[in-house]
Order: C-alpha cells, then structure tokens, then sequence
C-alpha cells in the first residue's frame, strides 16, 4: 500500500485537517479518562500554528457559549511540526506555507497572513506548544487566553511565536507570572508536552483538530477536522441528550466583554448576523469608536478601544 506522506503544514481543505507526518502517526487507540464534572469531556487536540484549528474557532466559542454547563474541553497539543526535516506533500521550505494560508484564510474566511512564512519563518512549532503546557501549570483559564494570543501573533501579527520574545510578551499580556513561566518552559512544560505527544499516538490522532467527545460510561464520538457547528453540537447531544442549550446575549456589547477580540467571521457565528451584514456593522463600530480594527490582507479583527486583548 502506498504511504501518503502530506506535509504537516499543507492542511486539506476538503477535510479540514492538518496531518502529522505518517512517521508520528499510530492505528493503535487507547482509552480515555472520563474524569469530569460535566456530562461531557472534550479532548481538544490542536497545535498553535494550526491553520484548521484557527478556522474552527468561531464554532468552538459558540459551543462554549452554548453548552459550557455539559461540556468540558481539555486542550492537548499535538506537535505539528517538529522540525524542516518533514518535508514532503508539495511543501519543502517555509515559503511554500505562505501561499498555502492566504488560500486557507480565503476557505475558513479567516485572517491569516501567510507571509510570516516569508518574513520570519518558525522552526518548530514545539516552542510554542511547550510554552501552553508551561501557562496550563499557571492557569487553565489564562492558557486558552495565551493561546488565542500567540495564534493572533503568527495569523494576524506576523509574530515568529517560537521566538522567546513573543511567548514571553503574550504571558505578559494574558498577566502570568513571567518568571515562573520561564521556569516551567525550561522544565515541567516539556515533560506534559511529551506527554501530551505520548497520548496522541496513543488515542491514534493523525492531524489537527481532533476532538473526541467522551461521556462518563466511555462513549466516544469523533469530530475530525474542521466541520460546521452542527457535528460539534451533535456530538455532545449524542452523549448527553439532556444537554440544555443555554441562550446567551448576542448584543456587540456581551460578546466582547466574553470574548476581547472578534472577526467577522466568529461576530456572525455567535451573534447570528448575517455575514454581509457583520463587518459593516463592525466598521460602524470602529468609526464610532467603540472598537479598533486590525487589518490584515486577508481579513481583519476587532478588539474593544483601550483594552489588550
């Protein structure tokens, strides 16, 4: 049988998934702990520098929105790409990505500036795995801040995140303790990474995001990939019937004091206004000066005036 070996960083449109490279992957699966005070477990298995996990986050806020009384999500990270030494599937240099996240941006109608591939292109994307798994020991809250942080940073800002500098400047953001995080980088971090890793191969994970929905008598459901909402929402439905939607605010006003930036694309998943109609919305927003706008070639972001995101 042949071996198709895609590059890690050419993530399938069609699928909506970014694959490791077949060296890292296993058919083996193993069980998984349902330990949870919920009636579901999520187990979120991404990367930073994941395209189809950037363009699956206004699905994934609106479940938080919606079912955060069922669900649980534990974030693992997964090891996109370890190294050049993986390169294969069209993609051989850091410059061939930056063609490739224009399209993706294009696809999700996400931002995404692929010419950070061109500018100041990552070596790894282990750094800044590491670094979630060293502000986890911190916070669970804070490390999903710090995670939308550094992906803004590579996505929107052109930011090499597996520089120190930039892990080090969203912890500071996100309010961490700066000099426990590096210690916990140089050290603990890197251990519940490999662990992270270990269990990956484990439960058979072969490209990000994948999401296994667990309930407490081990029943699985799988989303693999980017999907719309419904196959997020069915899935924990399928494990907890009784799961009740909870009906938040959709004014511009609650959203982004839930959540302190916003595109286009997520203001209309969670608010329920039509696409077309978002961005002008948003734009009326800013001239008001309510909001101030990112733009990027490939989209733009909102944040509220005077607050860090």
């Amino acid at each position: 049988m042949e071996s198709k070996n895609n590059n890690p960083l050419l993530c399938d449109i069609e699928t909506g998934m970014c694959e490791m490279p077949d060296s890292l992957k296993t058919e083996q699966e193993a069980s998984i702990s349902t330990s949870s005070q919920k009636s579901v477990k999520v187990i979120y298995y991404t990367d930073p520098i994941c395209s189809s996990c950037w363009g699956i986050e206004p699905q994934l806020r609106k479940l938080k929105l919606e079912y955060g009384n069922s669900i649980e999500i534990e974030y693992r990270m997964g090891g996109l790409l370890p190294d050049w030494s993986y390169n294969s599937g069209g993609i051989s240099k850091p410059s061939d990505v930056a063609h490739h996240w224009n399209e993706v941006s294009t696809h999700y109608d996400m931002p995404i500036d692929g010419d950070v591939w061109l500018e100041d292109p990552l070596n790894s994307s282990y750094p800044p795995s590491i670094a979630f798994k060293a502000v986890q020991l911190q916070s669970e809250e804070k490390a999903i801040l710090f995670l939308r942080e550094i992906r803004e940073m590579v996505f929107l800002q052109k930011k090499n995140i597996a520089k120190w500098e930039h892990l080090e400047a969203a912890a500071k953001i996100v309010g961490l303790n700066v000099t426990q995080f590096k210690t916990d980088f140089e050290g603990k971090a890197k251990e519940l990474f490999q662990e992270d890793l270990k269990l990956g191969k484990e439960l058979g994970v072969r490209g990000f995001p994948t999401m296994f929905f667990v309930d407490a008598k081990g029943n699985k459901e799988f989303v693999y990939g980017s999907k719309p909402y419904s196959f997020y929402e069915v899935a924990v439905l399928k494990l907890a019937p009784t799961a009740t939607k909870i009906e938040y605010k959709k004014s511009w006003e609650e959203l982004f004091a839930k959540y302190s930036t916003l595109t286009a694309k997520e203001f209309t998943e969670l608010s329920g206004t039509p696409r077309k109609e978002s961005e002008q919305f948003l734009d009326e927003l800013t001239a008001k000066g309510k909001l101030e706008k990112r733009t990027t070639k490939n989209g733009a972001i909102w944040k509220l005036k005077n607050i860090k995101s």
